[in-house]
């Protein structure tokens, strides 16, 4: 496989299909969060609604980009950890896939809606953290804390949003729909206006699709994180990318960064710039009169990427703190040099797209009531009406297509558990809504994090001692 030995072929074959395995579970765990409302509505029936949901899930994830999978492959310390036995990559993928799994099935297990985001990050960072104070890491490699703080603000404002925007919803529900069938609780025997079902199929599709986009990234982040651990050489670099027009956007970069008058920036802004350049004249030298990726050597193909994740990354932060005196214009330049550079380095083959859209479908499909459950009847007093419903995944859904746009990875779960829990509040306030089971969902995030980070980090250990 890939041209590897037949031990490591099966090491690199069990890591990916246990990543399939953990977006499988995803899908079953997160179900919830766009069936809940339709099934608890009576406006689909629940395996009419489990099997459409899988549906949306898979195109969503065909459809998704690279945005928010490029930023989990970017949390972890890639380009040191190529140059390692591919034993202990293996040791590291396998800590982080099976944390998150163990922690994901625990929490589905008692019926608690937890965020697969945060598991996943959690596990991430576990390793990372970890890999930090081993003796095999000796180019004093980390975590991307740059990238993980972007990830942890949007995980943290997204329940956020997701309540308050909910209430909102709700209190312009009210002051212009007038049809009051919409604001009732289901009747046993009696099916939901067509209107109303149309509405309520539609936020549920934009949920599943939503989920697909930004959860299914990240099982192609990971898979992602796997190949190139594992055989760095075919997947570091996009093998499809014209290298011709990389090294034009290269030299026009270069070009850029080099015009740019340092007397006005501050000294450490300067030494960062002075970074960029050396990496962007690096490309420039290695990059000459290359026709294709065939004509570069193996070590060039992995400084190629580094270099090419060193400069853009320090570029773009300059650019973010403003610390490059440009112009608006020259700075929108600036930008699009760097994501037209990048086309080399994040990309995903189709097939593991495909891969990765059949096991969070497939998922979607299995296990779904215990949380379904939790969501429907357990978080708010009442019975969810089809305004609560529609209004929470409407919220929902926007708030997930957000986070995709900007490459954010945020917790469907989380987005969609405040959204009932905001629709609720809104009808009879804090009344309304059921103490012992927000505090366990609550618990259950606070302690997410800690818990997998902790798992991860000595899973990483044992299986590396194995190794040694």
């Amino acid at each position: 496989m890939f041209g590897l030995d037949p031990t490591l072929s099966a090491v690199l074959l069990l890591c990916i299909v246990i990543a399939c395995a953990f977006e499988f579970v995803n899908g079953f765990h997160d179900t919830a969060n766009a069936v809940a409302t339709v099934i608890y509505t009576k406006t689909l029936k629940p395996t009419v609604a489990v099997v459409w949901s899988g549906l949306w899930n898979f195109l969503g994830v065909i459809k998704g980009g690279v945005d928010v999978a490029m930023g989990i492959v970017l949390l972890l310390p890639l380009e040191a950890l190529v140059y390692q036995n591919p034993l202990f990559s293996a040791a590291m993928v396998l800590a982080m896939l099976l944390s998150a799994i163990i922690w994901n099935l625990a929490t589905w297990y008692w019926g608690i809606p937890c965020s697969s985001s945060h598991t996943l990050i959690g596990a991430i960072l576990g390793v990372g953290i970890a890999f930090q104070f081993m003796p095999e890491n000796t180019t004093e490699a980390m975590v991307n804390w740059s990238k993980a703080g972007d990830i942890g603000i949007s995980l943290l404002l997204s329940p956020l949003i997701g309540f308050g925007l909910t209430i909102l919803t709700m209190f312009l529900f009210k002051k212009f729909v007038t049809n009051k069938t919409v604001f009732e609780e289901p009747k046993e025997d009696k099916k939901p206006p067509f209107w109303v079902k149309l509405m309520l199929v539609g936020t549920c599709t934009g949920v599943s699709y939503a989920h697909g986009n930004n959860d299914g990234q990240k099982g192609v982040g990971l898979i992602m994180v796997i190949l190139i651990a594992f055989v760095p050489l075919q997947f570091a670099l996009n093998q499809n990318q014209d290298i011709r027009k990389t090294t034009i956007d290269v030299i026009d970069l270069h070009s850029f960064v080099q015009s740019i008058d340092t007397t006005k920036m501050d000294k450490n802004s300067v030494v960062k710039l002075q970074k960029a350049k050396a990496s962007l004249q690096y490309l420039n030298a290695v990059l000459a009169n290359k026709d294709n990726l065939d004509n570069i050597s193996k070590v060039d193909k992995l400084m190629i990427r580094s270099n090419i994740m060193s400069a853009t990354k320090t570029v773009n932060k300059l650019c973010k703190e403003g610390s490059l005196p440009v112009s608006d214009i020259e700075e929108t330049k600036i930008k699009n040099k760097i994501k037209e550079i990048l086309k080399i380095t994040d990309y995903t083959p189709m097939w593991v797209v495909v891969l990765i859209s059949l096991s969070l479908g497939i998922g979607t499909m299995i296990g779904w009531k215990r949380i379904v459950v939790t969501i429907g009847e357990k978080i708010g007093k009442s019975h969810l009406t089809y305004a609560q419903g529609a209004s929470s995944e409407l919220v929902a859904a926007s708030t997930i297509y957000g986070a995709s746009a900007l490459g954010l990875p945020v917790s469907t779960t989380q987005v969609l558990t405040s959204a009932i829990a905001g629709s609720m509040f809104s009808k009879n306030g804090l009344k309304n809504l059921q103490g012992n089971t927000l505090k366990s969902i609550g618990i259950a995030w606070i302690l997410t994090l800690p818990i997998c980070i902790t798992i991860s980090a000595l899973l990483f250990y044992l299986f590396r001692s194995f190794i040694i």
